[in-house]
């Protein structure tokens, strides 16, 4: 939002809830009375409850549920992460549009969050159940200077700030761990998908597109039957709701903080983090390849360039750079 709009509305957040008059508004940002009104009514339509009388001036009482730019960057302490916000009350796909941002050359940070997706994409070729108006979901745009072995790791670091920020929003309600590669799980149960994809020039990295979805007021029973059993939201795991764009804003800051020490000191730096959320190490695990065979064997932990380090049954120690992970279910 731009123009007369965000000035009505940076001004009526300036008065702290008090009333200010119209004439105070139309000299603080050079307009009319009656483009005053018009603004004051284009922020009704956005869902601002502004509260007003003819005379008797305007006062900002509530704001939308949305995940609007202006929003989620009024508090926001980032230094270059979602400095610039691409708002969609519905698109297809954030890391759609934000591999076009890439593509076309956008900075590093750029950020696209939507309040509903309708081809929300996961790892795998699956989709990302996307309802609206009740997660979020949102990608951004990354130029590290990294190679492309490296690339997997970032998917790491996310799942670390995602898991952080779900740990910080829930405190001592929360039992948080993370599920190779790209998966965020609370109480056993998936709460939040990493999807990365990326463009290159020979070996290094041209830019990557993380893309986030966390479910954090969606009812469980909205769920798919696919996987109702499997999956649960913030909301759902505490009993009351989540302020989605305090969270927005927690997220972009831990995740700001984050990738910069894995663009410093790469996987590493953020390993003691990951591990302490990993919970599968020394279990006997069953993963699915991307060819549809299946492994098992005991997961020993991640390599530097966040490969699965896998003991197979016959004793053989295996990487394994992709598939769908899971707890062999015991007797198996």
């Amino acid at each position: 939002m731009t123009g007369g709009p965000a000035r009505i509305l940076d001004a009526l957040r300036r008065a702290g809830g008090e009333t200010c008059s119209g004439q105070v508004l139309s000299s603080r940002i050079g307009v009319t009375r009656a483009q005053v009104w018009k603004h004051v009514e284009a922020l009704r339509a956005r869902g601002y409850t502004i509260d007003g009388d003819p005379g008797g001036g305007y006062r900002l009482s509530e704001i939308p549920d949305r995940l609007y730019a202006e929003e989620i960057q009024t508090g926001l302490e980032t230094s270059w992460l979602a400095t610039e916000i691409h708002y969609f009350e519905t698109v297809d796909s954030t890391n759609r549009v934000a591999l076009d941002l890439a593509r076309s050359g956008s900075a590093h940070g750029t950020t696209v969050v939507a309040d509903q997706q309708t081809a929300g994409r996961g790892r795998l070729g699956r989709s990302f159940f996307s309802p609206p108006a009740v997660n979020l979901y949102t990608s951004i745009v990354l130029r590290p200077r990294i190679h492309t072995a490296e690339a997997p790791t970032w998917i790491l670091a996310a799942a670390v700030s995602v898991a952080e920020t779900i740990e910080q929003t829930l405190g001592k309600q929360g039992d948080v761990a993370i599920k190779w590669p790209n998966d965020v799980l609370l109480g056993g149960l998936k709460t939040s998908g990493i999807l990365m994809e990326l463009g290159a020039e020979a070996t290094r990295v041209d830019f990557l597109v993380l893309g986030i979805g966390v479910n954090l007021n969606v009812d469980r029973n909205q769920f798919p039957d696919e996987f109702r059993d499997r999956a649960t939201s913030l909301a759902s795991h505490r009993g009351r709701p989540v302020d989605r764009l305090a969270f927005a804003r927690r997220l972009y800051g831990n995740l700001e903080v984050t990738l910069d020490v894995c663009a410093d000191r790469g996987f590493e730096g953020v390993r003691a983090e990951f591990d302490a959320r990993f919970q599968m190490r020394d279990k006997r695990v069953s993963v699915l390849e991307l060819d549809g065979s299946e492994l098992k064997g005991t997961a020993l932990g991640i390599d530097d360039d966040g490969a699965l380090r896998l003991r197979l049954e016959t004793g053989d120690v295996i990487r394994v750079i992709a598939g769908d992970v899971t707890l062999a279910k015991e007797g198996n």
